[in-house]
């Protein structure tokens, strides 16, 4: 293990914590502001809820865990199909019950130890969940790559996210060090002054804008009225079952990078709790899910520094982004085919990173058991099936793919023990490595 450059609680010089914070921030922003833009949420909401549910994270790891929580991709699709029952408030309902969700678990694991989850949640089930999660969003993503404002094919919009989409792949292969963290970025960057010389964004929004403005906050019983329906629940909470297994894999990771076992201390509880509770904050504003981000743990990962502060230093330029006005208004200046051209690749890298965990975890696909329970949630997931016992009752796509692999994986024999030491193990196989 590296020696660290800032440990955990050591605290920056001004200069530093500004310059590092500033860092991640970059790191998560265009992933973070890219979720409500494709979901019709507030991008200020986004960064205002990512920077006051990173700094809830932190309180209840007991300032241990370096971690940022930004907006999860795993429930975009919810999101739409939500809001498209009963709009944004319905969609913020759902997201603060899959918080919660995260809660009970939390208070599960804390009373009966983290091996259960993982006997519900194994890769053979979750890999295939993430993969269409990716696929399933892929008709989003070209169609605001091709299409212009009339929904008709326009070539200038096309070439504008094929710009973009170039411009993403290059920073992702050929750039090196810190700038190889944020490709997303760039390629918005790279996108928008190329749509910009073709005529396509419109700058007025911007010189409108105030510098200080009030985000577009959504608070239960002021802006909407809430509603708990089963539609509701059976769309957004079974997502959860994905996102947990996803922040356990990113516990591991941080854990190795950092050199300290975060599972058992401050304990998988508190870091699922604190998860969870940025989820109910965000829902209680108007902000999307949120989830601890891969890209930050890079940052970590190349900097060195550990520091809580320089995280916590983040989270607080988050927030104070979402009251720049000016901020807000060049966010919605971002031409549909620049976001559709860096979702191009960042759905289809979701895609594949659930085949990645199928090819790390050594899934035997010449074992029948395991062919069936990936099949049957591809084929659900993908093909958009749904089970409706009435109007108000209906599980479909992604939620009906989760909880049929979770039940297949239950019932069909032969399935693999969990073993009783597997983070130990996990780590001498580094060691030994």
């Amino acid at each position: 293990m590296n020696k660290p450059v800032l440990g955990i609680k050591d605290r920056p010089s001004p200069v530093q914590w500004l310059t590092l914070s500033l860092q991640h921030l970059f790191a998560m922003f265009g992933a973070t502001i890219l979720v409500p833009y494709l979901v019709g949420l507030s991008p200020s909401m986004a960064l205002i809820s990512s920077g006051l549910g990173t700094l809830a994270f932190l309180m209840i790891t007991k300032w241990q865990v370096p971690a940022y929580l930004g907006s999860s991709f795993a429930f975009i699709s919810p999101i739409i199909a939500a809001k498209a029952a009963g709009g944004p408030g319905a969609a913020m309902v759902g997201s603060f019950l899959a918080g919660a969700v995260y809660g009970i678990v939390a208070l599960v694991i804390k009373r009966a130890g983290y091996r259960w989850i993982m006997k519900l949640l194994p890769p053979i089930v979750v890999g295939p969940v993430i993969i269409v999660i990716g696929l399933g969003l892929a008709n989003t993503a070209v169609g605001m790559a091709m299409n212009g404002p009339d929904g008709k094919y326009n070539l200038t919009y096309f070439s504008a996210a094929l710009v973009t989409l170039a411009a993403t792949i290059i920073c992702s292969v050929y750039l090196r060090g810190l700038l190889s963290l944020v490709p997303i970025l760039i390629g918005i960057v790279v996108g928008y002054v190329y749509s910009l010389a073709a005529g396509v964004v419109d700058l007025s929004p911007i010189a409108k804008a105030k510098w200080l403005e009030m985000p577009d906050f959504l608070i239960p019983f002021v802006d909407y009225p809430v509603h708990v329906t089963g539609k509701i629940i059976l769309l957004m909470v079974p997502v959860a079952l994905v996102t947990l297994s996803e922040h356990i894999g990113h516990q591991l990771v941080l854990s190795k990078v950092v050199g300290q076992d975060y599972i058992k201390k401050p304990g998988l509880h508190r870091s699922i709790l604190g998860d969870g509770t940025a989820t109910m904050i965000s829902a209680l504003i108007g902000g999307p899910p949120k989830t601890t981000y891969g890209e930050n743990i890079g940052v970590l990962a190349i900097t060195r520094v550990y520091s809580v502060y320089v995280l916590a230093g983040a989270a607080a330029f988050a927030i104070i982004f979402g009251f720049i006005g000016k901020v807000t208004a060049l966010i919605s200046t971002i031409p549909t085919p620049v976001m559709g051209g860096v979702s191009i690749l960042l759905f289809g890298i979701i895609a594949s990173s659930g085949l990645r965990m199928l090819v790390d975890s050594k899934i035997d696909f010449g074992d029948k058991r395991n062919l069936v329970i990936s099949s049957v949630i591809l084929v659900i997931g993908i093909g958009g099936a749904i089970l409706k016992v009435s109007e108000n009752f209906q599980i479909q796509g992604m939620a009906l793919a989760a909880i049929s692999g979770v039940i297949l994986n239950l019932l069909l024999p032969g399935r693999p023990e969990i073993n009783e030491n597997m983070f130990e193990l996990e780590e001498n196989k580094d060691h030994v490595a």
